[in-house]
């Protein structure tokens, strides 16, 4: 027994030693905690909670902080909507209300039947890496190249790949605006939800090669342009581009487009196209 005295006061001694560091550590950890201002968790719980960084910062986290020391608006949480600004608002103790709910539209149609192929590709899917190579595997160097990198970024499961061509959900978007960095070829835009009213195109090319491209691409044929009553589009750069802030939204534009590339995001319907071009003829009657 004596030959195992000097193991047993070792750990006696080990494990007295680890009861005072313990208790050290405690008090030094009761002495220099930092106070959490309760407010920070408040906010925490009132933002979207996807960590998508729309607001700018690295994530919701981080954003409570910035909130709750002032570096940050109440509205800055996009996905949150109305609801959550109201929230921030009333733990902050400030007046702010959401602004214009905005969505993000993909302006493009090059589905696989309308835009011409320029060569296969298997390499990586990605459109980012696709772009890079020959100018990417569609003829036009302006539309969707269809391998889903928005799809990847997009932190609300709002985006899909149908016919190769990107689609937004409008009712899952958010306005986070993750789509529009992760696309190379620039083609979402971020628009008030009731834009509804919106140029699927921009292909800048001349008139003849933009239609060998694709068969719904943009010819810059200001047809538009000459029958909007209220002067909201113009064609720049080859391409029709709307004034979002004086737009009517009456659909004048689009039976005129002979290349179909206007549309109305709410009225695809039969009813609401028909709605279009009788006011379109109202406002543009034909010659006899």
């Amino acid at each position: 027994m004596a030959q195992y005295l000097p193991i047993l006061y070792a750990i006696a001694a080990l494990g007295g030693l680890g009861i005072l560091f313990g208790l050290v550590l405690g008090l030094a950890d009761k002495k220099f905690a930092v106070e959490v201002d309760e407010r920070v968790k408040a906010v925490r719980e009132a933002v979207a909670g996807a960590n998508c960084g729309a607001c700018g910062y690295a994530g919701c986290d981080a954003y409570a902080e910035a909130v709750v020391r002032g570096e940050a608006a109440a509205t800055a949480c996009t996905p949150g909507g109305a609801k959550t600004v109201k929230a921030i608002s009333a733990i902050m103790g400030v007046d702010a209300e959401a602004g214009e709910a905005k969505v993000a539209r993909v302006r493009c149609q090059g589905t696989c039947e309308n835009v011409s192929p320029r060569y296969d590709y298997s390499g990586v899917s990605s459109c980012r890496a696709a772009s890079g190579i020959a100018g990417g595997p569609n003829a036009c160097e302006f539309g969707c190249v269809g391998l889903g990198d928005c799809v990847a970024h997009c932190a609300f499961d709002a985006i899909e790949i149908v016919d190769g061509v990107a689609v937004i959900d409008d009712d899952a978007c958010t306005g986070c605006g993750m789509c529009i960095s992760a696309c190379p070829r620039s083609i979402i835009q971020m628009l008030p939800k009731d834009q509804t009213v919106v140029v699927m195109c921009r292909n800048e090319a001349i008139g003849r090669i933009a239609r060998l491209q694709c068969k719904t691409a943009c010819v810059g044929c200001k047809r538009c342009e000459k029958a909007c009553p209220s002067d909201s589009i113009h064609v720049i750069k080859g391409v029709a581009i709307i004034d979002e802030t004086t737009c009517t939204r009456c659909g004048a534009c689009i039976p005129v487009c002979p290349m179909h590339c206007i549309v109305n995001f709410y009225e695809r319907d039969p009813e609401g196209e028909a709605a279009a071009t009788a006011q379109a003829e109202l406002l543009n009657p034909k010659e006899n």
